[in-house]
């Protein structure tokens, strides 16, 4: 493997198991962390747990959402956040139980979603309204509740998982980065909205993180080098980069922060998306790399 790539899988290894200190930000906090069972809400929710929060996942695999919830000392619910109801359920049923821990909900976390590419030409209306009903309509439906809830409270913070696909166009991802972009601009309104209850909306737009949505881009070396040479930090990213960020939007170190979004990319926001012509280009050097040094 070249040097480049390697340097990409030592700073991976390094931001999922060092992240910063603990420093109990979010102690005796109620929190609820939908989709806290896999990938960035894992980590969110751990890191959480660990920071002093009494939390709460979600999920619509409600036994997945049980065995996390067990394993941090978390408290596990099961909602489907297409369904409208599910989520009103989840903002009382998420309250009753945080109140027996002597909390109440003060920070919420969106990561409910998944990706799936596919082009304009192809892009049906039935995959269309899959991909919107998650990933657009159930995550208004849950600033809508959480943040009713949360006005009740009279403070709070509600963070939506965005992604860099809203802001720099991809082909393929059309159903996706539109309901990440709607999602983004949905959160300016809610800031403005609720911002005099003093409660708080914002988005984390993270670039492209190995989580088990993401996991079979990372198995391509030159996959991975390419999305280097296009982020300024010369890095990949981690879930724990992205857990840190929420840590700051829902802690009183971003208590003067709403209605933002915040690229959690290493730059790479700054440059462009990698088209096919450079993935082909770096698998061709990476290849030239890996052949001459089985010559020597």
């Amino acid at each position: 493997m070249n040097q480049r790539v390697g340097q990409g899988d030592r700073h991976r290894a390094i931001g999922k198991v060092c992240p910063m200190a603990q420093s109990g930000m979010m102690e005796g906090r109620g929190a609820v962390v939908i989709g806290g069972h896999s990938g960035f809400g894992e980590s969110i929710a751990e890191r959480f747990v660990a920071e002093g929060a009494h939390v709460v996942i979600a999920g619509r695999r409600r036994a997945v959402v049980d065995e996390k919830a067990a394993e941090i000392g978390a408290i596990g619910f099961g909602c489907d956040i297409t369904d409208d109801e599910q989520v009103a359920a989840l903002v009382a049923d998420a309250a009753a139980a945080l109140a027996d821990r002597g909390a109440t909900v003060h920070s919420v976390v969106n990561c409910a979603g998944h990706e799936q590419s596919t082009l304009i030409a192809d892009l049906t209306p039935e995959r269309l309204r899959s991909m919107h009903a998650v990933q657009l309509d159930g995550a208004i439906y849950c600033m809508r509740h959480f943040g009713n809830a949360l006005r009740e409270l009279g403070e709070g913070s509600f963070v939506s998982i965005s992604s860099l696909t809203a802001q720099n166009p991809m082909p393929g991802l059309t159903a996706y980065a539109s309901a990440k972009a709607g999602v983004e601009y949905a959160t300016k309104i809610a800031a403005v909205e609720y911002g005099p209850a003093g409660v708080r909306f914002n988005c984390i737009a993270p670039s492209l993180i190995e989580t088990p949505m993401t996991a079979r881009t990372f198995t391509n070396p030159a996959a991975i080098q390419t999305l280097e040479e296009l982020t300024p930090l010369r890095r990949m990213g981690a879930s724990s980069d992205v857990a840190a960020a929420a840590l700051y939007l829902c802690s009183d170190m971003g208590a003067f922060v709403t209605g933002q979004t915040i690229c959690v990319d290493g730059g790479a926001s700054l440059l462009m998306l990698p088209s096919a012509q450079m993935f082909a280009d770096v698998g061709r050097r990476w290849a030239e790399a890996q052949a001459t040094a089985g010559a020597e």
